[in-house]
């Protein structure tokens, strides 16, 4: 078999060369990373659940309309995508305060919001991802004001979603980050939703109890963070109700 050619490599993702012209493999890596990677270890299985959560979410935001970049998943750490061209920028919607917006205003976490906050990133880790301004965007010609506003839109319509689908499964969508990109039709460009969507780029708690189920139990010292992610596939019903198998929850084909 050939040796397929990587296209890129990030922290947690890996992308490769795809089958077809305008199609690329992403392939999940179990690697954990914190704190603009300084902290960083290897959690077996990660990749896994996180490749069929995002499928998962992907899927279902396609059914309701909302454009994205995946295809089809390939096996258990791989999924076939649409080429894009990435928006340098991610684009992070608060629900309740936590992590840096807390730290920042001084919030107390688990504040409610008054309205969901969209905020604007620029992808660059060694800057460490600075929060930037829609001025800064167009000013650096990063995106348009037009792919501004279809990028809010389309935060918007996935946090409608989110926090629907996880409220009916006793979760909390707290806040979350998505990318965007640019597919091309001729002269016409339209934005959609890229990268993943699962508790790696998710903040989620249990509605009851507040426990975390996602990666701040990485970065907090909190547990296993395959068992949060776990818990996240089993409530969403990509895992089997766990009754009696000595061998713990398995992946639904």
């Amino acid at each position: 078999m050939a040796r397929r050619r990587m296209v890129y490599e990030g922290k947690a993702k890996i992308l490769y060369e795809g089958p077809e012209p305008g199609t690329l493999i992403q392939y999940f890596k179990d690697d954990a990373t914190a704190f603009n990677a300084q902290k960083h270890d290897v959690i077996d299985g990660k990749g896994v659940l996180n490749n069929r959560i995002s499928e998962h979410i992907m899927t279902a935001l396609t059914g309701i309309g909302v454009p994205n970049h995946f295809i089809r998943r390939i096996n258990m750490r791989e999924q076939l995508i649409r080429a894009v061209e990435i928006i340098p920028i991610e684009i992070v919607v608060r629900n309740v305060a936590a992590g840096s917006l807390s730290k920042r205003l001084g919030i107390e976490e688990g504040t409610p919001l008054p309205r969901p906050i969209i905020e604007f990133y620029y992808k660059d880790d060694k800057l460490g991802d600075p929060m930037v301004t829609e001025e800064h965007i167009i000013a650096f010609n990063w995106a348009s004001q037009q792919d501004i506003d279809d990028m809010i839109a389309l935060a918007l319509r996935v946090n409608d979603f989110l926090s629907g689908l996880f409220t009916g499964v006793g979760i909390r969508l707290v806040d979350f980050k998505i990318e965007a990109g640019r597919i091309w039709d001729g002269d016409y460009s339209r934005i959609i939703v890229a990268d993943e969507i699962s508790p790696d780029s998710c903040r989620l708690w249990d509605v009851k109890t507040g426990e975390k189920l996602d990666k701040d139990v990485f970065r907090r010292d909190l547990g296993s963070l395959t068992d949060a992610y776990t818990e996240v596939a089993r409530r969403l019903g990509i895992l089997p109700e766990n009754k009696g198998n000595a061998n713990g929850p398995k992946l639904v084909h």
